[in-house]
């Protein structure tokens, strides 16, 4: 199991999903500290949104188990549900609704509902309360269904795609004001993503997941520092059998190699240029370019 050092607000163990012979998670562990922001990602089909769903007890696991702040996902009190915030990937509210009522209908749901939040966040994002919830634009919607899982002011948010409809400019004051809102390191946010370059500003950890297996989870640092691209320049032509350990994929043009490694280590720089008697400099990466290499493979 992949572990952190705080107390885990999320404890995923072992966990499996299969719908009738597909199955869709394979032994995923997973623990998220209190305070962490983690972004998960991977390409459509590769079990982010089941896993999400099975976190929150929206889909009953197969095999293993899932716990929030030590509950069981599938039978979560009413007092951890208060704690949590959601957005799904696909919103559904009630379209004969005005905005405004809406708001209040799920503020009389939480005793401790922000307001003055809520209504900051109706302006800073530009919707009118007057207007029914059936004619707002997919942006809107979802801008919507941001503001409905913020105004109670949970520990835990959880968000599947959170901004999959919003231009750039909703999206950078969307991660503006969840920034805010978690710089106490109290909240704990687990959010999916396709969009890395918006989880590079605001996450501390990422998850990796592949084909319903968890490849990767630790701090996006930590990622960056692991995964690297190696320009290789040697006196001679490359063997067809040139291999380096760890390689995500590796291109060979006579003398030159291209290699992305996911786990470099500082002695496997000084042992590529003897065995090869070669240059190497080495590439960082953004996260768009880990993921592509990550996946290449």
């Amino acid at each position: 199991m992949i572990t952190t050092t705080a107390d885990p607000i999320i404890q995923i163990s072992h966990l499996s999903k299969s719908f009738g012979s597909n199955r869709v998670l394979r032994n995923v562990s997973l623990e998220i500290p209190q305070g962490a922001i983690v972004g998960l990602i991977g390409t459509n089909g590769s079990g982010k949104s089941t896993l999400i769903k099975c976190l929150l007890g929206l889909l009953k696991i197969t095999q293993g188990e899932a716990r929030i702040y030590g509950e069981d996902a599938w039978d979560l009190s009413a007092s951890v549900k208060a704690r949590l915030g959601y957005v799904p990937q696909e919103i559904q509210l009630y379209p004969w609704m005005l905005v405004r009522q809406i708001i209040a209908y799920t503020a009389a749901f939480y005793p401790s509902w922000d307001f003055s939040l809520t209504d900051r966040l109706l302006q800073e994002w530009q919707l009118d309360s007057p207007d029914k919830v059936g004619t707002l634009s997919p942006g809107e919607l979802q801008k919507l269904a941001l503001i409905l899982a913020l105004g109670h002011s949970p520990e835990l948010l959880v968000f599947d795609e959170p901004v999959a409809s919003l231009d750039p400019l909703a999206r950078r004051e969307f991660l503006k004001s969840l920034l805010e809102i978690t710089q106490d390191e109290r909240h704990t946010v687990l959010f999916s993503t396709h969009i890395t370059s918006d989880l590079e500003r605001v996450a501390s950890h990422v998850a990796v997941m592949r084909n319903g297996r968890l490849e990767f989870f630790d701090e996006l640092d930590v990622l960056k520092d692991k995964v690297k691209r190696l320009r290789i320049s040697a006196a001679e032509d490359f063997p067809p059998d040139f291999a380096i350990t760890g390689a995500l994929r590796t291109e060979v043009d006579g003398p030159r190699a291209l290699v992305a490694v996911s786990d470099l280590q500082p002695h496997m720089i000084e042992e590529i240029k003897a065995k090869w008697q070669a240059e190497v400099s080495v590439e960082d990466l953004n996260l768009e370019d880990i993921f592509l290499e990550l996946h290449h493979s």
